[in-house]
């Protein structure tokens, strides 16, 4: 029981770096040298670049970020089936 919890809220805080992420990219002049902030890109991008390179940008928009939460969700309810 212990276990799932701690596995919920570590996608939890998966999910919640991804959205901040994304918001990040929408503000122009954010400061990518904030330690905050890199961090989220440094942990963000582990899940992030290896999708890039296989999903490209539609129309111009990157949805790697989409995609991982996808499969994110799917992983999750794998682990919960086990």
């Amino acid at each position: 029981m212990l276990f799932t919890t701690i596995v919920e809220r570590l996608f939890q805080l998966v999910y919640l770096l991804l959205i901040i992420r994304v918001v990040l990219s929408w503000i122009p002049n954010v400061n990518y040298y904030h330690p905050v902030i890199h961090f989220i890109f440094r942990v963000t991008s582990l899940i992030l670049d290896p999708i890039r390179r296989v999903v490209p940008p539609v129309a111009g928009l990157d949805l790697s970020p989409l995609v991982a939460i996808v499969l994110l969700q799917l992983l999750l309810r794998l682990l919960r089936g086990l």
